[in-house]
């Protein structure tokens, strides 16, 4: 039995999504499964890379299939490299699958659960939806130009039957998943699985012992973070606001790490209103995320409450691994507030309340004893429920559920045919044997 993931990046690439499915897939290959991997050629911010067609790392099988490369710039390019990736990755997944395998999907690209569940159909496979986002809703969320009324609705009824095919959809959190059942899901179909961090990488680091905040010359300055994509889904009104009434003391800094849709935009504003409290970095390479999570001493995740329960801001499972407290800027409700509240490793903030979150840096600041604390109790948040090991032995007894049902299900439909064809055959026998006594009878 294959285990087969497919998803639009895979490694070497270093995107969210692509790192979480290399982590479980190696995780998975140390604990004796076959694990194989259908993914594009292209790297998430080098659409025009041409990776390997196939590859073994570490015992993953990869295919990695041919797409166009227009790359994220333009709607109409990002378009054209999902749908290419449809094709290919359909035909690749009808090639590879086989009876009682099983797929995972991930969401990237959009709609990808739709071919997946076809290949999965057609080869008698299992099929696994790992549901990072909800599309049709989260275009229809961000106002994305052509998905919305009829077009919204057919996109989400070929989702929906997707959903109500796979034998189960892992989903990142409690909000998620009411979604997914309000799609007519059963909730036996659905499961819960957070998205994780390496706590062995990822960890708490002193600020005196941080390289990273030296080669900055960020001194003893109170750092407050903005950590990865920066993209349409997240509100930066409220922190622009923040930044301003704050711009007159020295001693708060605001270090953008990352990059995405609205970096520019905030570049800019920054520069309009005059802000010197604002400084923007790259990504990170992997092996300093260590060092630029633990930089900052409180960080900032936002997320517009339109969003909540189609998206879970993953960025927070690093934040506790460093052991840092959050500022929270969405839906009082929404799942990163309701983990911050439970347990007590930072604060929520309504959109728009910039002088709340004025008041929240400055009390941080003020007492930085009472930020060590948060600190300390999100990291313990952290190895109590978003380990990566912890998350692996959650995928895999998912996993093993769904190969016993697959097993059982072979077993009992082979049973079936071979019963029903004992049962035909003594049938045309005694049919026979019926026939010739009655000629014999009327003879």
């Amino acid at each position: 039995m294959k285990l087969i993931f497919v998803n639009r990046y895979f490694y070497p690439d270093h995107s969210a999504t692509a790192q979480l499915l290399s982590s479980l897939a190696l995780a998975l290959i140390e604990r004796g499964w076959d694990v194989h991997v259908v993914s594009s050629r292209q790297l998430y911010n080098a659409a025009s890379a041409s990776l390997p067609s196939t590859e073994v790392v570490n015992g993953i099988k990869i295919d990695r299939v041919w797409t166009s490369r227009f790359g994220r710039a333009r709607l109409s390019g990002r378009m054209a490299d999902y749908v290419t990736f449809y094709g290919s990755a359909a035909w690749r997944l009808w090639r590879l699958a086989r009876s009682n395998d099983i797929i995972v999907s991930k969401s990237d690209p959009p709609m990808l659960s739709v071919v997946a569940a076809g290949a999965a159909k057609m080869r008698s496979a299992r099929l696994v939806n790992w549901v990072q986002d909800l599309f049709p809703e989260v275009a229809q969320a961000l106002e994305v130009r052509g998905v919305d009324g009829a077009a919204a609705d057919i996109l989400r009824g070929l989702r929906n039957r997707s959903l109500r095919f796979a034998s189960t959809n892992v989903v990142l959190g409690e909000r998620m998943r009411e979604k997914i059942k309000d799609a007519g899901v059963t909730s036996a179909r659905v499961d819960i699985v957070p998205n994780w961090e390496c706590g062995r990488v990822i960890r708490p680091i002193a600020r005196g012992d941080n390289q990273l905040r030296r080669e900055w010359g960020l001194g003893d300055k109170f750092v407050v973070g903005y950590s990865g994509n920066m993209g349409r889904a997240h509100e930066f009104d409220t922190i622009l606001k923040a930044a301003r009434l704050l711009n007159d003391n020295a001693n708060v800094v605001f270090v953008w790490i990352g990059d995405g849709a609205q970096r520019l935009w905030l570049e800019r504003e920054s520069l309009r209103w005059g802000l010197t409290n604002f400084v923007f970095r790259p990504y990170q390479p992997r092996n300093r995320l260590f060092e630029s999570l633990s930089l900052p001493d409180v960080h900032l995740i936002s997320l517009r409450p339109a969003l909540e329960g189609l998206i879970v801001p993953s960025k927070i499972y690093g934040i506790v691994a460093a052991g840092r407290p959050a500022l929270f800027i969405g839906e009082m409700d929404g799942e990163v507030a309701m983990l911050l509240r439970r347990h007590r490793c930072g604060y929520n903030i309504k959109p728009g309340d910039s002088e709340d979150l004025v008041a929240r840096i400055c009390a941080l600041n003020a007492n930085r004893k009472m930020c060590l604390a948060m600190g300390a109790r999100a990291r313990q948040c952290f190895e109590a429920n978003y380990d990566e090991q912890d998350a692996f032995n959650r995928w895999e007894k998912i996993l093993q559920q769904v190969a016993r049902v697959s097993v059982r299900q072979n077993q009992y439909e082979s049973t079936g045919e071979s019963a029903g064809l004992r049962v035909d055959t003594r049938s045309r026998v005694r049919a026979r044997t019926d026939g010739a006594l009655r000629r014999r009878i009327e003879a």
